[in-house]
């Protein structure tokens, strides 16, 4: 395998260049337990117990291991089910991949950069897209608008 790493730029801008396994390892060692069991080993938060599920505030949801911007506010809607409901900032964010672990098939969302678990999707969302993101506060780290870093 080549050891140079082509720099990837997202549509906005963003570095979503896959971190190698010492990145994240040494990245992983800041979460408390439970974020670990959420991000790393690609667990559920409990509904309705997420830190940022009543949060109003305008501004973005990074990912709490590398940072990279994921959600803006604005997409957060309530949906009754317990986890945070957002839509990316830039759909080339966050993977796709398909779950099949609890006996039902469902999408898993990763974050592009460093692949951690953030929650599902489900097509059974709002329009436009039809999409309902639901998130794990655990894998989300805010920042308000009014602190937010501009990523040029």
């Amino acid at each position: 395998m080549n050891n140079q790493t082509t720099l990837r730029l997202s549509a906005s801008g963003h570095d979503i260049t896959p971190i190698d396994a010492a990145s994240r390892d040494r990245l992983s060692a800041k979460l408390t337990p439970e974020e670990r069991r959420i991000m790393i080993d690609h667990g559920t938060e409990t509904p309705f117990c997420g830190g940022l599920l009543d949060n109003k505030e305008e501004g973005v949801y990074a990912c709490r291991l590398c940072e990279l911007p994921l959600f803006q506010s604005g997409g957060k809607f309530e949906s009754g089910t317990g986890w945070p409901i957002i839509a990316p900032v830039d759909p080339a964010h966050v993977r796709q991949i398909t779950d099949s672990s609890h006996g039902v098939t469902r999408t898993e969302i990763r974050c592009a950069r460093c692949d951690s678990h953030l929650g599902h999707v489900f097509p059974d969302g709002p329009p436009p897209t039809g999409l309902r993101y639901c998130m794990n506060g655990a894998s989300l780290e805010f920042t308000a608008n009014d602190k937010v870093k501009s990523s040029a």
